[in-house]
């Protein structure tokens, strides 16, 4: 099954017309209808983006204790 996503806005008389479909006529599709507010799905796809970033110890060595050769 091909996902194939696409933004659109209803018209005034609640039709909804999407052309250029990579799909060839004839073929069966699912259509699945979501609505959302503009701004809505940017925080959910990034939820870290804008936090701030700290680093305990940037230069430290990371999981000394799994190294064999060290032992």
């Amino acid at each position: 099954m091909q996902d194939y996503r696409v933004e659109a806005k209803v018209s005034s008389d609640g039709s909804l017309i999407i052309k250029g479909l990579p799909f060839q006529a004839g073929d069966k599709v699912e259509v699945i209808i979501r609505s959302h507010k503009d701004g809505e799905r940017k925080g959910t796809c990034y939820p870290l983006r804008g936090k701030p970033i700290r680093y305990a110890d940037p230069f430290g060595s990371v999981a000394e204790e799994d190294w064999e050769v060290l032992r």
